[in-house]
C-alpha cells in the first residue's frame, strides 16, 4: 500500500475556520488545501486530484448547493461532504438530494470531521490510512444491468451509468439481499456503518435517485418495492453474481 497521503480540499470563507480544519486534518494524515469559493475550487481541481471535498453552503457568489449540483451535472462523482447551519434540515436534504455524500451541522468538531471523512472514504471505496484492503471483485447481474463492486460502477446493456457513491452504496446492499425486506435503518447501517446517526430521509431520496436511474417507470418501480410499513425490498426475477 503506497503512502501518498489522501488530499481533502475545504472550500470554506472563513479563512480562521479553514485553517483549522485543513490543520486538523494534516494531523491526521490527510493533505489538506484549501478555496474561498466556488471558482477557486476549480481551479485547483482542473489542476490536482482532490479525493474529497469539503464544501460550505454559505460561499460568496455561488452557494455550495449550486457548486454540489454543477459537480454532479458534470458527471463529475468526487465525493462530497457539505457544512450546513445547525439545524437547517432542509439544506442538508437538498445537499443529499442532488448528489453531496453526507452532511455536517457548523459550528463542526474537527475530530468529527475527520470521522465523516474516514466513513465516506470508505464508503466510497478509496484508500483511507490505515484502513485494510478489501479487494472485492464481484459482478452482480440483474436483467440489463451489472454492478461491479470492484470498479463501482453500474451499467446497462454493458453502457456505464452515472451514478453516486450514496447510489452505488445503497444499490450494492440491496442487490446482495434480493427479495430480503430492510427497513430505514438497515440499509443505512450496511451501507453507511455505524458512523453517525440515521438520517432518515436520506435513504428515501436516494432510493427515489436509483429508481430514475433502473426503473423502467419509477412511479411502477419494479426492482426497488416499498413495503409499507417496513422500508423497502430488492426484487429482481433473478440475481446473478460472479467473482473476477
Amino acid at each position: 500500500m503506497d503512502n501518498i497521503p489522501q488530499r481533502i480540499l475545504i472550500v470554506e470563507d472563513d479563512k480562521k475556520l479553514r485553517a483549522l480544519l485543513e490543520r486538523h486534518i494534516r494531523e491526521y494524515g490527510f493533505d489538506a488545501l484549501g478555496a474561498d469559493d466556488g471558482k477557486q475550487m476549480a481551479k485547483i481541481l482542473m489542476r490536482t486530484h482532490i479525493d474529497l471535498i469539503v464544501l460550505d453552503i454559505m460561499l460568496p457568489g455561488e452557494d455550495g448547493l449550486a457548486i454540489c449540483r454543477d459537480l454532479r451535472g458534470q458527471k463529475n462523482d468526487v465525493p462530497i461532504l457539505i457544512l450546513t447551519a445547525k439545524g437547517d434540515d432542509l439544506d442538508r436534504i437538498i445537499g443529499l438530494e442532488i448528489g453531496a455524500d453526507d452532511y455536517l451541522a457548523k459550528p463542526c468538531n474537527p475530530r468529527e470531521l475527520v470521522a465523516r471523512i474516514k466513513a465516506i472514504l470508505r464508503r466510497t471505496g478509496s484508500r483511507v490510512l490505515g484502513a485494510p484492503v478489501t479487494g472485492e471483485n464481484q459482478i452482480y447481474t440483474f436483467g440489463p444491468f451489472q454492478l461491479n463492486l470492484s470498479t463501482r460502477h453500474l451499467y446497462k446493456n454493458g453502457k456505464a451509468l452515472s451514478i453516486t457513491t450514496g447510489e452505488f452504496a445503497l444499490l450494492a446492499v440491496m442487490v446482495k439481499h434480493p427479495r430480503v425486506p430492510l427497513n430505514r435503518d438497515q440499509l443505512m447501517s450496511l451501507a453507511k456503518g455505524r458512523d453517525h446517526a440515521a438520517f432518515e430521509r436520506s435513504i428515501d431520496i436516494q432510493i427515489s435517485r436509483l429508481r430514475k436511474i433502473i426503473e423502467d417507470d419509477p412511479s411502477k418501480p419494479r426492482y426497488i418495492q416499498t413495503v409499507w410499513g417496513t422500508g423497502y425490498t430488492f426484487v429482481p426475477k433473478e440475481v446473478c453474481h460472479s467473482d473476477t
